[in-house]
């Protein structure tokens, strides 16, 4: 029999991920991994079954390696260049980044190998397939052929669509326009919410809320700045589908907001409470079945977290994972919260760390001990606070850099405290979005910590075992609140934009400085032997504002009680990104909500290519990155591609391969 063959990303993949079922399983995925099947396979409804399963396997691509974070969060104003380097060109947009990258021809490869198995389920679920579940299935592969094609046309532009499966050898292939492709992916994501279910009865399955939330989002893209050379005829019914679509969703009855955002990121065991969390609507389904993980894992855990390990008192844990330091937050990441009322910042972040290194506690040295009794004894003990980061704003007095031989009483010099200190702002140092301050580090500096996984098996193991969400329902607010603004109807968006800020607001009776992350997965974790770890359920809210203890409620701080709220915001940086009219400043304030809200979860250089706003925000607060605007709005098509394609059987010209290729590219 024929092996399915797909040669779009210029290398023949040998058939679609076939699994087929185990006993003992926990979910429909943890299944037994088979690579190649013949096509006689996908005519049997226990075929098209695990060629389903394989095709949500591929979802988990999304947080396996460094396209990841590469593709998505560098290079934008959340986030730049840590310590480690070697992924910059991503940020730079400098002469290394080029269509040879690899991380650009693993989204264009991974993109089009399950779009083939979703072909093929499109095509032989109506003819072969004879269970209860033929049109879930059916909608389940309309829906991951507009996933792909939807992530394909975010990053590229104008793709080849290829809507049949390849059984034979095809190299010749025509570009499709942005438009055409995202009628399919419109036209796709409709017949997905048509035949999918409402309710599944197993975790991690797609629903018919899936379609529409991503329905909503593909409408809202197309409606946006990148597309205006040819969306106007349908731009004012998109914007209204966004909202339509949205609005299912948010009324469905079977997803609600997170009561605390804290939740989100509480996990506490492989498949625990926190991975069914109601405001989920879509996941990538990891956990500890080893057969299943692919090659990666979920890896996203390693990308954001900051130096620890060779701080005084520290080694690096299970609980504090492993720090690749290559997403450093920018002052823009931090100011774009107002880090009194909005919990939001407090519940992303990571300011506070635990010693549990004995063999590295920091000694009293003469002339900086409290009293001369104390030289020669250690600062502080294994299981205290060991690393701290005050998050203050520019005119705090409170500290001064370390002064060599400075008087042992002086108060504000941060070498006389106890734990290490990171301070952002020393005194006297003016607000700056570029230049540095404090002593903040590439490899120190306030870390991202909604990915941090506390049930790896190891310390040095990079296999994430949490989780990937892929959608949730505060986005779905915002993407409703979005529409209507773009529609003029400003007062209509503040409901949506209020049911986000108000679950962001410190309750009454609420501990500000209370603290989780994923690393508290370490509890529940077998691999974890020891007492000493660097884990905190603390964070530094109080030393950071310098403010008295109070647990009363924000709320009025974070509502908004009209759209004046919103144009007369002296916290959105209008003047740094030029935005004057209310449209510019709508658009500019439902940017920074989406920070806000959704802060390095893998979508901010697509929300910035498409609103034409990543050259004005880039300049204004990431200092590397320089991107040009008549180029890096799209990836370049992968060389890999081009270098295969034929046209009349014959090998394209360079000319030919520039034509195809993505301007500036």
């Amino acid at each position: 029999m024929k092996k399915i063959i797909n040669l779009i990303s210029g290398v023949a993949l040998l058939g679609s991920l076939m699994v087929l079922p185990t006993s003992c399983k926990k979910s429909f995925l943890d299944e037994e991994v088979i690579n190649s099947r013949n096509t006689s396979d996908f005519q049997k409804t226990e075929g098209l079954d695990g060629l389903v399963i394989g095709m949500y396997q591929s979802l988990k691509f999304h947080f396996n390696y460094t396209w990841a974070y590469t593709s998505t969060n560098y290079g934008v104003d959340e986030f730049t260049v840590g310590g480690d380097r070697t992924e910059q060109m991503w940020n730079s947009y400098d002469g290394t980044l080029t269509p040879f990258n690899s991380d650009v021809q693993a989204v264009f490869d991974n993109m089009y190998t399950n779009i083939n198995s979703a072909n093929i389920v499109i095509k032989n679920v109506p003819l072969y397939y004879t269970g209860a579940n033929k049109n879930i299935r059916l909608g389940e592969g309309y829906f991951m052929r507009a996933f792909d094609y939807f992530k394909l046309v975010k990053q590229f532009g104008g793709v080849p669509l290829q809507l049949e499966s390849l059984e034979t050898i095809k190299d010749e292939f025509t570009r499709n326009s942005a438009k055409e492709v995202y009628e399919q992916v419109i036209q796709d994501f409709t017949q997905a919410y048509n035949l999918l279910p409402a309710t599944v009865t197993e975790r991690g399955r797609i629903t018919k809320w899936a379609a529409a939330h991503f329905l909503a989002k593909a409408y809202l893209f197309r409606a946006s700045e990148i597309n205006n050379d040819w969306n106007t005829d349908t731009k004012t019914a998109d914007l209204q589908n966004a909202v339509k679509y949205a609005d299912l969703v948010i009324n469905s009855g079977q997803h609600s907001l997170a009561t605390n955002f804290s939740d989100l990121w509480n996990f506490t065991t492989v498949d625990g409470a926190n991975e069914t969390n109601r405001e989920v609507i879509l996941a990538a389904q990891f956990s500890n079945n080893t057969a299943t993980q692919g090659r990666y894992g979920n890896q996203v855990h390693l990308y954001y977290p900051s130096i620890y390990q060779t701080l005084p008192g520290m080694i690096r844990d299970i609980a504090g994972g492993r720090e690749f330091q290559r997403m450093r937050s920018t002052d823009y990441a931090l100011d774009v919260f107002d880090r009194v009322n909005d919990s939001r910042f407090w519940k992303s972040f990571k300011t506070r760390y635990i010693a549990n290194n004995a063999a590295s506690l920091p000694k009293w040295v003469k002339g900086s001990a409290p009293t001369p009794a104390q030289e020669g004894q250690a600062k502080f003990g294994v299981g205290e606070e060991a690393i701290l980061y005050i998050v203050n704003n520019a005119g705090d007095t409170r500290y001064t850099p370390i002064v060599a031989g400075a008087d042992p009483a002086l108060p504000t010099d941060i070498a006389r405290r106890k734990p290490t200190m990171f301070v952002r702002y020393f005194a006297g140092q003016p607000q700056s979005y570029l230049n540095t301050h404090g002593n903040y580090s590439v490899g120190q500096y306030v870390a991202l910590s909604k990915f941090m996984d506390g049930s790896r098996n190891l310390v040095a193991s990079q296999f994430g075992q949490r989780d990937g969400i892929l959608a949730r329902l505060a986005e779905t607010y915002l993407i409703a609140a979005e529409a209507y603004g773009r529609m003029g109807q400003y007062a209509q968006a503040i409901p949506y934009l209020n049911s986000v800020r108000d679950r962001a607001a410190y309750k009454e009776g609420e501990d500000r400085s209370a603290y989780v992350d994923g690393g508290v997965a370490y509890k529940t974790n077998p691999a974890v032997t020891t007492t000493a770890v660097s884990y905190s359920d603390k964070n530094t809210y109080f030393e950071s504002n310098n403010i008295p203890v109070t647990t009363v409620n924000t709320l009025s701080s974070m509502h908004l009680n009209s759209e004046a709220d919103i144009f007369n915001s002296t916290k959105d940086f209008y003047d740094k990104v030029g935005a004057s009219s209310n449209a510019d400043k709508f658009t500019a304030f439902i940017l920074d909500e989406r920070s806000r809200e959704l802060m390095g979860e893998l979508m901010r250089w697509e929300d910035l290519a498409r609103t034409k706003t990543l050259v004005a925000r880039t300049a204004a607060f990431n200092l590397e990155a320089k991107p040009i605007e008549s180029k890096h709005y799209l990836r370049p098509i992968p060389q890999s591609f081009l270098d295969v394609l034929k046209i009349n059987g014959e090998a394209l010209s360079p000319a030919q391969k520039q034509a195809m290729q993505n301007p500036g590219w």
